[in-house]
């Protein structure tokens, strides 16, 4: 017997005698179905498994995404390269976080310029403004006469209300008593 599995060669192995009953009917089943390609279809749910127990030993997050993705982005996404590309730029982000949030500020930015783009992610830069040689007049009002007038109307507007109401009830007792 060899000692290395090569791609193509046929291994053959026994269930255990404690299989499940209901895992002997799916493999029945599946054997039923598939006809002479159920050696391929065990052969794809073995090494599906062995992925599985490979990738429990990686350290795996689960992302949501703003929106549905097209068939080919979800393609794209389970090839390994786009795996190991967006695993590394999770990574970034985690180990610098402003360094990461510059990048998609320039990525979401329509300059071409990095600087550019992250120039327009910036606070507006104080204007500059020329000097006048002469001085701005002051205004012939001050603001806080404005509001003083305000609440003088309101508080005329509310006595007004109060008076309304008391006519209103006065006349209605009258006619209760009456």
């Amino acid at each position: 017997m060899s000692g290395s599995i090569k791609k193509g060669q046929a291994i053959t192995f026994r269930l255990p005698s404690d299989t499940p009953d209901h895992l002997l009917r799916e493999l029945q089943r599946l054997k039923e179905s598939e006809k002479r390609n159920f050696s391929s279809k065990v052969a794809e749910f073995a090494l599906e498994g062995l992925g599985k127990n490979s990738q429990k030993e990686r350290e795996t997050i689960t992302v949501p995404l703003p929106k549905q993705l097209s068939k080919e982005q979800r393609s794209w996404l389970r090839h390994a390269h786009s795996e190991a590309l967006l695993g590394n730029i999770v990574y970034q982000l985690l180990n610098d976080p402003v360094r990461a949030t510059a990048i998609l500020a320039s990525m979401n930015s329509t300059s071409l310029s990095v600087d550019e783009a992250l120039y327009l992610q910036e606070d507006e830069p104080p204007v500059e403004t020329k000097l006048n040689s002469e001085p701005q007049q002051q205004p012939e009002f001050d603001d806080l006469d404005q509001i003083d007038s305000i609440q003088i109307e309101r508080e005329e507007v509310q006595e007004d209300k109060e008076e309304d109401l008391d006519d209103l009830l006065g006349s209605f007792l009258d006619k209760m008593n009456k």
